[in-house]
């Protein structure tokens, strides 16, 4: 079966939903440790040793925690930065100052809760001065092509860092059973550069 075009979104949707329905079966321990594990991994990656700017994100519910890495990086003097949800499904970004500097937003008519930069805002293009992204997902396969949530904001940011000739580390932060042979993808989806998982960093190209 092909995994191009139309059949793609659809594929796509019912894999989101296998997914998300291993990860809604953790438990906070599950979920508290991996972020651990996730934090010392991805600390040690060259890309991110070096880093000066880090845009990243907020985890909530089930998904592989970021907050250990958030504060390891702030530690280290490392700016960064966290989105902020446009209407229009784009993204803003402010800067991460700590917990204290986050603050919980519902979106979609209330369905879905994020928590979001309470500071001052930077503007879309602030991502192109990153030298790393993490971009959440849910799955990535052998040639680092990533299922995310379909919302399309990310979509956005990866033309955005084309189109400004940037070229940060493209970083996806997985649980090792989301690592997959293939998933569906679209003409507009992008490879990233490597996944970190509890158990160990694969890189892609």
């Amino acid at each position: 079966m092909s995994h191009k075009g139309p059949a793609a979104e659809s594929d796509k949707r019912s894999l989101r939903r296998e997914f998300l329905a291993v990860r809604n079966g953790l438990t906070a321990d599950d979920v508290s440790e991996a972020a651990m594990s996730l934090a010392e991994r991805a600390l040690a990656m060259p890309e991110v040793a070096r880093a000066h700017a880090v845009a990243a994100y907020v985890s909530v519910g089930a998904e592989p925690g970021t907050l250990a890495l958030l504060d390891a990086l702030r530690a280290r003097g490392v700016r960064v930065l966290l989105p902020a949800l446009l209407p229009d499904n784009d993204l803003d970004w402010g800067a991460y100052t700590g917990e204290g500097s986050l603050t919980r937003v519902r979106h979609g008519g209330g369905r879905m809760a994020l928590f979001e930069p309470a500071g001052e805002r930077l503007g879309p293009d602030a991502v192109t001065e990153a030298d790393v992204v993490l971009l959440p997902g849910l799955a990535v396969d052998a040639r680092g092509m990533r299922l995310g949530r379909g919302g399309g904001s990310y979509d956005r940011v990866l033309a955005r860092l084309e189109r400004a000739g940037a070229r940060p580390a493209l970083l996806v932060l997985l649980y090792d059973f989301e690592v997959v042979a293939r998933v569906p993808e679209e003409p507009h989806d992008r490879p990233v550069d490597a996944v970190v998982t509890p158990s160990g960093v694969r890189r892609f190209r």
